[in-house]
């Protein structure tokens, strides 16, 4: 089984990976056979995707990485004014979690956009 490491969450791959003995046909034909799978869900990804997001340019990751980038600054902050009180309240931890929340969905958003471009999904137009 493997797995891939993002900046919050392992996420754990679910492809079915037979431990049986193929002959060399049979080994040809089911890896032909995947493939084609491959090329479907990457065909579906990059029609859709592309539809719902349309292209990935450098002034809409800019921005991305702001938002991120204010959502992470407001979580910290509001900690950090916490830890001068003595008392921190629930209703204030949690503001505080939601906060983290929103910096860590952005998080994800943002790999999620970086991917969508390093794998072919969104077409991404480099500054000219």
């Amino acid at each position: 089984m493997s797995f891939t490491m993002t900046s919050t969450v392992r996420k754990v791959r679910d492809h079915f990976e037979p431990e049986i003995e193929l002959d060399p046909q049979e080994a040809r034909a089911l890896r032909a056979h995947l493939e084609q799978i491959d090329y479907a869900a990457f065909a579906a990804n990059r029609e859709i995707l592309a539809k719902a997001v349309g292209t990935a340019d450098l002034a809409r990751f800019q921005r991305m990485a702001v938002a991120t980038a204010n959502a992470r600054a407001r979580w910290v902050a509001t900690a950090i004014a916490m830890s001068q009180k003595p008392d921190v309240s629930p209703q204030e931890v949690a503001q505080l979690t939601t906060l983290r929340c929103a910096f860590e969905e952005l998080t994800e958003a943002y790999d999620a956009l970086r991917r969508m471009v390093e794998r072919g999904y969104l077409a991404a137009k480099p500054k000219a």
